[in-house]
């Protein structure tokens, strides 16, 4: 009798798990792991700042990454259709044994195959008599969310493999706006006082994905529709990235006294928000007519 119950208990709770919202299954399963993908910052941006510090710079997140992350889950979870398939519980069981793990990466390695799950997979399990808005929403969600895992993850590994190009690309520009000499990512102040070093943190690169997931954040939201022109915005919203960090580094290469004034909290906090001004304004710029339709 007691084992009967068991199953039956068992089947019961089968029975309402499946029975859930598809969205609010996958919803959770990115919240976990966007929190677990970002705790990692959060814990080392605290200790290197303290809570205020740390909290001031979004615990060295860009606002973009954490409104993207805010906006991917919230579409996921306006996905209403009920009933979840055998595959969903499949791949949330996987998505969960690397999300468990206290490892930064693996989530958001998880998150980039959940995404592609539900953007490739998901809807062909989904009935034809369900809502294709609902659907969509959450494909809109999932398409967000891996681009969240480019600045977060892929673009990290691809400077990681080509590092002394990207910084060369860099400093290459810079030297040719202040006309000094430059060997590797080594380039002289335009005063003769010294060098600038021009490291990873200052490259373009993390700015250019900050941009291209502004985009698609962006565009998902409006829900405009795919067309040759969406390369084109995002490559100018790219370029402006590279215009305005190009050009902070120029003036911080014209003697030390730039260099010490633009390469402080006060310097680096006008930089990031003119970048950021920039990145916005033009994604903005890009959906309007879909946004003032939607309006």
């Amino acid at each position: 009798m007691g084992r009967s119950g068991e199953l039956s208990a068992g089947a019961s709770a089968l029975r309402t798990a499946t029975a859930m919202p598809r969205g609010e299954f996958f919803a959770w399963l990115f919240a976990l792991g966007c929190i677990n993908g970002l705790a990692s910052r959060m814990i080392q941006s605290i200790g290197r700042l303290g809570w205020t510090d740390a909290l001031v710079s979004t615990f060295d997140v860009s606002a973009i990454v954490w409104l993207s992350c805010a906006a991917g889950i919230v579409l996921v979870l306006g996905d209403r259709t009920i009933g979840l398939r055998s595959p969903d519980l499949a791949v949330g069981a996987g998505f969960l044994c690397l999300v468990i793990l206290p490892i930064g990466p693996l989530s958001w390695v998880a998150i980039s195959a959940l995404s592609l799950y539900l953007i490739v997979i998901g809807p062909h399990l989904v009935g034809a008599d369900v809502a294709s808005s609902d659907v969509e929403k959450s494909r809109r969600g999932a398409f967000i969310l891996l681009a969240v895992t480019v600045p977060m993850l892929w673009s990290r590994l691809l400077f990681q493999l080509f590092a002394n190009f990207i910084l060369e690309m860099d400093s290459s520009l810079v030297g040719r706006i202040l006309g000094t000499q430059r060997a590797g990512n080594v380039i002289g102040f335009a005063d003769g006082s010294g060098v600038l070093v021009i490291l990873p943190a200052c490259s373009s690169l993390a700015n250019m994905s900050l941009a291209v997931l502004c985009w698609v954040t962006v565009s998902q939201i409006a829900e405009r529709k795919p067309s040759a022109r969406d390369l084109l915005w995002c490559l100018l919203a790219c370029m402006s990235v590279i215009a305005a960090n190009v050009t902070r580094l120029g003036l911080m290469g014209l003697s030390q006294w730039h260099y010490t004034a633009l390469h402080g909290p006060w310097g680096e906090a006008t930089a990031n928000a003119i970048i950021l001004a920039l990145i916005v304004g033009i994604s903005v710029l890009g959906v309007r007519r879909d946004l003032f339709q939607r309006v």
